[in-house]
């Protein structure tokens, strides 16, 4: 449904990290974002009378048009009236259209998931879409709420839209979710790591991480490779791993880490095992069998 959302007035901290956000939006007026959610009357989905609506909001358009298209083959009948690029669009959308699901990316600029969720006064019901973040998902498990991770398994979303399908007569666990919500908010926003300063001979240089191609451990050092050189850091994959987006970084193998912006394609060998090619680099990375299965929505 394009254009059916105007996007809002945004106000963001220096630190530039969603939790910390301040925003406006006539969608919502000042107060309405504390407490818990008014008490929802869910649709039936697998009435015929019924087709369900949804909205996706992820930053990140590729994500979001895979998710879109698993959805369309998975629940058919699942009507996706928009597409939102940011929290505050999401926001509105949900304000104006009440969709009955909507898939919000936890880590979106303007206002965050979480943010989204907390503001949502209608019936709609929460998919939290998350990368590996142990704290958010073990807070989402002991509530019982939604949530799929990134990369989108198929597996996975399909035990998701099962427990969706067999929920539907039920209400949406406010208490839980605006319980979650309340202390997920309430911790600090991890700091991303933007730049890291490498050594090449004898300068040191300030790259920025959206321009690494890749990592991988030689020895004592991690080789950070772009597309016009290679440089020298001390810091382990395992702490550069804590310190990365991991919806744009995948660990590929032990020593290994791959910026997925920069991929270029995947091959199998005779023996079937998996392979990534990165732009600007002409040779191939093996992938672990342990991170094959990153790979297999693609």
């Amino acid at each position: 449904m394009p254009g059916c959302c105007t996007r809002g007035k945004r106000r963001i901290d220096s630190r530039g990290d969603g939790l910390q956000a301040a925003w406006w939006h006539p969608a919502f007026a000042p107060g309405r974002m504390r407490g818990a959610p008014a008490n929802r009357q869910r649709a039936d989905y697998s009435s015929p009378a019924h087709m369900p609506r949804a909205i996706i909001a992820d930053d990140e358009p590729h994500l979001a048009a895979f998710l879109r298209k698993q959805l369309s083959l998975l629940w058919p009948e699942l009507e996706i009236v928009h597409v939102a690029e940011d929290g505050l669009e999401a926001a509105q959308c949900i304000a104006r259209l009440s969709p009955d699901l909507a898939f919000l990316d936890i880590q979106m600029p303007g206002m965050t998931g979480l943010e989204v969720a907390q503001g949502i006064e209608g019936p709609t019901r929460v998919v939290f879409v998350t990368a590996h973040d142990r704290y958010a998902l073990q807070a989402f498990e002991h509530a019982a709420l939604d949530y799929v991770l990134k990369p989108v398994g198929r597996e996975r979303l399909v035990r998701t839209l099962d427990r969706l399908k067999a929920a539907c007569a039920r209400p949406a666990p406010d208490a839980a979710l605006s319980d979650v919500l309340a202390r997920l908010m309430a911790q600090p926003a991890q700091e991303r790591l933007r730049y890291i300063r490498a050594s090449h001979g004898e300068l040191t240089h300030q790259v920025a991480v959206e321009d690494v191609l890749f990592f991988h451990a030689e020895d004592k050092y991690t080789v950070v490779r772009t597309a016009d050189a290679e440089r020298l850091i001390r810091t382990t994959i395992a702490e550069l791993e804590a310190q990365l987006d991991p919806a744009l970084f995948w660990r590929v193998h032990r020593s290994t880490l791959i910026n997925v912006a920069h991929l270029e394609g995947t091959r199998r060998d005779e023996t079937s095992r998996l392979y990534v090619r990165m732009r600007g680099h002409g040779r191939e990375l093996p992938v672990s069998r342990a991170y094959v299965h990153l790979f297999k929505p693609m």
